[in-house]
């Protein structure tokens, strides 16, 4: 079984070819028009955001095992891997504790403005009359509102975190659903009390752009958004205005809707201090980036566990010890 990795520049840790492995070639970075010829003969690919849709897909009637280095899927077209037979498999949870401490890192930076302050002390401070040097209002954290909007491994852990400092979570319902499953509150609801409101949701038609003008408008004045998931669900124009604007309090963004960004991108011109944008990082801190690794290796081992093993008149029959033994048309 030959294995390809498309973009292994995007992982923190090298990957260790597994010893059944046939083939293994790696591709710092895979240009979308070079996928089909960087996969060649492989029959077990590996990528984290380089996509792999149908036109593609179609074309590569060999390939049988989409591993994605990452929790989201979006990248994939899972419906064309279910008719050609291909199995897909993420690795779910494994930046849980990673992006969730970062969530709390960059509340603490919006909320006491470590920013501005960092500034005040290398441009004013030496030549202060006082021992301390006054500028924006620093606000406290315990006792304020932590909206979520995803509750999967990742948000989850964010809220315990949030718990932990004294912040009150409210879990979002799905947007538009008219009914409230417990432990949850309506959308709009979360919207309007939440002081910081962080995103942990999956990238799909229901969700893109789920934080656009409309829903900005609900949030409280001063409020602050976190998106650490994908970029696509926050529409940055509407976002960069309420900003400029003064209706939002900060924003942390860890994702774009194009990555990377262009260099024109407006979102790079840094206006102000209450804009805190990392480069997709916030999963990739050591036990994060080691947990995604063990989470590969271990895709890989259970498909090789359960690839077909023999094939008899035109049966394919694979290696489970269940004796009800799965059997498949080739």
């Amino acid at each position: 079984m030959k294995i390809a990795i498309l973009d292994a520049g995007t992982l923190p840790i090298p990957l260790t070819r597994p010893a059944w492995a046939t083939g293994w070639v790696e591709y710092w970075a895979t240009d979308p028009g070079e996928v089909v010829s960087a996969i060649g003969d492989a029959t077990i690919v590996i990528t984290n955001k380089v996509p792999l849709r149908r036109a593609e897909l179609l074309r590569m009637p060999w390939l049988r095992f989409i591993c994605v280095a990452a929790t989201g899927y979006d990248c994939i077209d899972i419906g064309t891997c279910r008719e050609q037979g291909i199995v897909v498999s993420n690795v779910p949870g494994y930046s849980a504790q990673s992006v969730s401490e970062w969530v709390i890192a960059s509340i603490f930076a919006l909320r006491r403005n470590l920013f501005e302050y960092n500034e005040l002390a290398l441009s004013k401070w030496a030549k202060s009359p006082s021992f301390c040097v006054h500028g924006t209002p620093i606000l406290d954290i315990a006792g304020t509102t932590l909206g979520i909007v995803g509750r999967g491994a990742i948000g989850q852990a964010t809220a315990r975190l949030a718990t932990a400092i004294g912040m009150r979570v409210m879990f979002a319902e799905h947007r538009g659903r008219a009914e409230t499953r417990d432990g949850y509150y309506p959308f709009e609801d979360v919207l309007k009390q939440a002081d910081v409101l962080s995103l942990h949701c999956p990238l799909t038609d229901e969700t893109s752009n789920l934080i656009g003008q409309r829903e900005l408008a609900l949030l409280k004045p001063g409020a602050m958004l976190i998106n650490s998931a994908r970029g696509a669900l926050v529409d940055t124009s509407r976002l960069l205005d309420a900003l400029a604007n003064g209706l939002l309090g900060g924003a942390a963004l860890d994702v774009l809707p194009n990555e990377p960004p262009k260099p024109t991108d407006p979102i790079l011109d840094r206006f102000n201090q209450n804009l805190i944008l990392t480069p997709h990082i916030s999963w990739a801190a050591t036990n994060g980036a080691e947990q995604l690794n063990k989470g590969i290796e271990a895709n890989l081992n259970a498909f090789k566990l359960f690839t077909p093993i023999n094939v008899v008149n035109g049966i394919t029959k694979t290696n489970f010890d269940d004796p009800h033994a799965i059997y498949d048309r080739t």
